[in-house]
């Protein structure tokens, strides 16, 4: 609306954009006086450009910043569990595990039979999220940005990270496994 039909009392906002080469706010108080001549009941509020693109862009950022870390927890909650189960089988198969050494099955053949079946069940949880995954974007459709709801490459990122968590997942029990003393192993049944 022109300069002249502004009112204060309008609810709406008058803004005055000015380019400088000098730094903005120098120039702020020689606005300010001048808009003042003007018209002294206009309220005023000075910003930067930059400023204002930071106000504009602070909610998705946030946003941002929670899914992300959001994100990360559920990495390291993934992460724990893989590790979690691995142990677990690990520790209630070392018996069979002492015996397949003591029959001739080197430690390189137990960390492949460990890394196997973790690798196994990853592949069905990553299925599976990869399921829930294109489900769930359709609600986030509205929060990505430059990304597509069914973005291969982003998948693919997802699936290499997460298949080198899993790879680290089971190494520690696969390598205890390999480790396993087949007379121990054994003396325990």
């Amino acid at each position: 609306m022109p300069y002249a039909q502004h009112t204060s009392g309008a609810g709406g906002t008058l803004n005055v954009v000015v380019r400088t080469s000098a730094a903005p706010e120098a120039l702020s108080n020689t606005l300010r006086r001048s808009v003042q001549e003007l018209s002294p009941d206009v309220p005023l509020k000075f910003t930067t450009m930059d400023a204002s693109l930071y106000e504009e862009v602070a909610v998705p950022r946030f946003r941002t910043l929670l899914l992300g870390t959001f994100a990360g927890l559920a990495l390291c909650l993934a992460m724990v569990g893989v590790y979690g189960v691995t142990a677990y089988a690990v520790g209630q198969r070392s018996n069979e595990i002492g015996l397949r050494m003591a029959m001739g099955a080197t430690p390189g053949d137990v960390l492949r039979l460990i890394f196997k079946q973790g690798i196994r069940l990853a592949a069905v949880g990553m299925a599976l999220g990869f399921l829930g995954a294109l489900a769930g974007t359709r609600l986030l459709t509205s929060m990505l940005f430059e990304v597509a709801p069914g973005d291969p490459g982003t998948y693919g990122g997802v699936a290499a990270i997460l298949g080198f968590m899993v790879l680290s997942a089971v190494y520690v029990p696969a390598r205890r496994a390999a480790n396993v003393d087949p007379l121990v192993a054994l003396r325990q049944e």
